[in-house]
């Protein structure tokens, strides 16, 4: 596979307007595809935006040539699988070939708004591979002009079918950081979705989606890997670091963020994190070069997708620096 790396687009720091711009801005300086998470709040207050993901990708749809992608959207609590698909199938057949459906487990953070149970982790991992085991129908039986229907554990899918779709049905991507959760991605999905890791929890990773994909009869080589990177870059060493702090204190935050339901709760706990805890986690340099390093390092692991997101609000100035200095220096 060809290496892409993309815009992470963070419609939990910017405006959709902002953010269709830097886009195309990214396209531009040599960036390729953007992904784009689904949330209904952003992580910390001062983050202070949300936009809704489909509108967003529709845009980014017209206004650029490379993939997109909800990286990641829970199909799960706010959303029925079958609403999900339908949605996924409207990208895909509007823009073809360029939309993948990125999936995950979920956070409270976004999907306590509708006020249903939360489970533990668990339960909502195999709410997600069961929706996937619907979306995966609606998209097989619609492509071949038939209904069809699903009772499960969780959910219920009475005879229907998707009218609109493209004529080949999106990849389904499962994101997960764990061994268990990867395997199963390997048996049921297309392809993987990771944050940035050290190696040898990445190679474990890799190490169980491929023996997934084994078990399924899958060809784990022809699957995509893609992998979401956080960094800190600025003019100084001290401007990149007061932006981590301040605009993305949860990527030094070292423990599981799924059950925490307020941005003002995380605001509360950002309070405790210092500098050190983002060591191993996320490069703050003012160097391009020490970046470009780490997302070198990613690469010589696997990955087929990189989707870069820089914290701090800086945006334009980052896309020309790493269009300039950074991406055309990684090989495979």
């Amino acid at each position: 596979m060809t290496l892409t790396i993309g815009y992470a687009a963070m419609l939990e720091q910017f405006h959709p307007t902002e953010v269709v711009a830097w886009s195309v801005l990214a396209e531009e300086h040599g960036f390729s595809g953007v992904m784009a998470a689904d949330h209904f709040q952003p992580w910390v207050p001062v983050q202070g935006q949300a936009a809704f993901v489909w509108n967003v990708l529709a845009a980014l749809g017209e206004r650029t040539r490379g993939d997109i992608g909800p990286g990641v959207t829970a199909p799960t609590f706010r959303w029925h699988p079958a609403m999900v698909a339908q949605a996924s199938a409207t990208l895909a057949a509007m823009y073809p070939g360029r939309h993948w459906l990125g999936l995950g487990s979920g956070e409270a953070l976004n999907e306590h708004v509708v006020g249903g149970y939360w489970p533990e982790a668990p339960e909502r991992i195999n709410r997600m591979f069961e929706a996937i085991e619907i979306i995966s129908k609606l998209f097989r039986s619609s492509l071949a002009g038939k209904d069809v229907k699903h009772s499960g554990e969780f959910y219920k899918l009475e005879s229907t079918r998707l009218w609109t779709m493209p004529e080949v049905a999106p990849e389904i991507l499962v994101a997960t950081a764990g061994p268990v959760t990867a395997k199963r991605a390997g048996r049921h999905a297309d392809g993987l979705i990771t944050v940035g890791a050290p190696p040898e929890k990445i190679s474990g990773l890799f190490e169980k989606f491929e023996e997934g994909a084994r078990e399924a009869g899958k060809d784990p080589a022809t699957m995509p890997r893609v992998l979401q990177v956080h960094m800190s870059w600025a003019g100084t060493d001290e401007e990149a670091l007061v932006n981590a702090m301040t605009q993305w204190p949860n990527g030094g935050m070292k423990f599981p963020k799924a059950d925490i339901r307020s941005p003002f709760e995380f605001a509360q706990i950002a309070k405790l994190v210092r500098p050190e805890d983002f060591e191993g986690r996320m490069v703050i340099s003012a160097d391009p070069d020490a970046h470009r390093a780490e997302i070198q390092r990613y690469v010589d692991l696997g990955f087929d997708r990189i989707y870069l997101h820089n914290v701090g609000r800086n945006q334009a100035e980052w896309i020309e620096v790493f269009g300039r200095d950074v991406l055309p220096k990684l090989t495979r």
